[in-house]
């Protein structure tokens, strides 16, 4: 969702607390998500979570928006923490600390009620996003149908993360113009989290399979176009507009179910998968974060699955 059309839905549904509070504090509270955050992802957890707080807010009584103390936010988190998973809980905790620090500093109201509240402890050494072996990702690649244009696309696609490591945002914010030649090679040009643009040579197989992507479909010829669109309906061909991110997720699962793949993958499934195998192939922890685009190795660390390994060998020991 774009700025503009965020701030048309966040200013038609205003909280009760924020409508009460005035014009100038819906202002402020529209302002926040629309001039103070840029991450489209981050913008749409931060607004339910605040839509969320405010909205239990009025439920229990508070009065108004200045009223908001911290015995309600730490008992909202609580409440929270019933239902969600320790992360999710803090990214909320965030995003109301955030939201009252912009609202302090525009004035609207004398102090910040999440500034002392503890969010629940959580330390992860090892992600939770389902990873598969290399042989079950070269299964899924393999097992395309090729000869349509959705098939070349979602190849491309797939294997565009796994060989480059690419985030779903980045793959799909892409141009055509994005996939270039260099040095008599194919690269690709991601613009990452944070407006960090990341170039990276392509993987033999990569770069087939995007070739093969953009002569068949014709789209090389449009290099302002979204490299990967949605299939035109009822007419079986490429579009010109972007795959949104929810159709890719939805993608994936189908393609991995038709291939026989029963772990529940999703997007970020690949990043992981090609991490992974890289470093089971002998790469460095440093490169593997350069080519991630990661600007810490401990980052890196979460995507690296081979102690999954080393466990269910352990697990083999036990003999009865």
């Amino acid at each position: 969702m774009t700025s503009l059309a965020l701030s048309s839905a966040l200013s038609a549904s205003l909280p009760a607390l924020v409508s009460q509070a005035g014009e100038r504090a819906g202002m402020r509270f529209v302002e926040f998500f629309t001039a103070n955050i840029r991450n489209p992802n981050t913008r749409r957890a931060y607004a339910r979570a605040a839509n969320a707080f405010l909205t239990w807010c009025a439920e229990v009584g508070v009065a108004d928006l200045a009223a908001v103390a911290p015995l309600h936010v730490a008992t909202w988190i609580e409440l929270q923490s019933q239902t969600l998973a320790a992360p999710s809980v803090k990214q909320r905790l965030a995003a109301i600390r955030h939201l009252f620090d912009w609202l302090v500093v525009g004035q609207v109201v004398p102090h910040n009620p999440a500034a002392s509240v503890r969010g629940p402890s959580h330390t992860s050494r090892t992600g939770k996003t389902p990873v598969l072996d290399p042989s079950e990702a070269r299964q899924l690649l393999d097992s395309i149908d090729i000869n349509t244009p959705a098939g070349l696309r979602d190849r491309a696609l797939i294997a565009l993360m796994v060989f480059s490591f690419a985030r779903i945002g980045a793959a799909l914010a892409m141009k055509v113009e994005d996939v270039y030649t260099q040095n008599r090679r194919l690269w690709v040009r991601l613009k990452e989290k944070g407006g960090k643009q990341h170039a990276m040579p392509c993987h033999h197989l990569l770069e087939e399979y995007l070739h093969a992507y953009l002569v068949q479909t014709g789209i090389q010829d449009d290099p302002k176009g979204p490299l990967f669109r949605t299939i035109g309906r009822g007419t079986g061909q490429l579009s010109t507009t972007a795959l949104p991110q929810a159709n890719a997720h939805a993608m994936v699962r189908r393609r991995a179910l038709a291939a026989g793949i029963r772990t529940p993958i999703g997007n970020h499934t690949f990043r992981a998968t090609g991490i992974t195998a890289y470093l089971k192939n002998g790469g460095s922890l440093e490169n593997a974060a350069a080519m991630a685009n990661h600007s810490s190795t401990r980052t890196t660390q979460l995507y690296d699955r081979r102690r999954d390994e080393i466990s269910l060998d352990e697990v083999e020991r036990v003999h009865l």
